[in-house]
């Protein structure tokens, strides 16, 4: 594992501090990976998201077509 030092202001220190104590994160570094992790998530969702609307057939839907779409 590779070893990163950051800076970060003195209240963004505070709130990863809190977020540490208060969100069941052991180290600091533990709560920083988990926030990389979700952003990894977060990056491939929007790719495949706007992937999937590129390749959707486009065309006008009526509003009871969508309703029971939906259901």
């Amino acid at each position: 594992m590779s070893t990163m030092n950051i800076s970060l202001p003195d209240h963004l220190k505070s709130f990863v501090d809190e977020q540490v104590t208060g969100g069941g994160y052991g180290t600091s570094s533990e709560y920083i990976r988990e926030l990389i992790r979700r952003d990894q998530g977060r990056l491939i969702l929007r790719g495949l998201l706007l992937d999937g609307a590129s390749s959707a057939q486009s065309g006008d839907i009526s509003p009871s077509a969508l309703i029971r779409h939906s259901l």
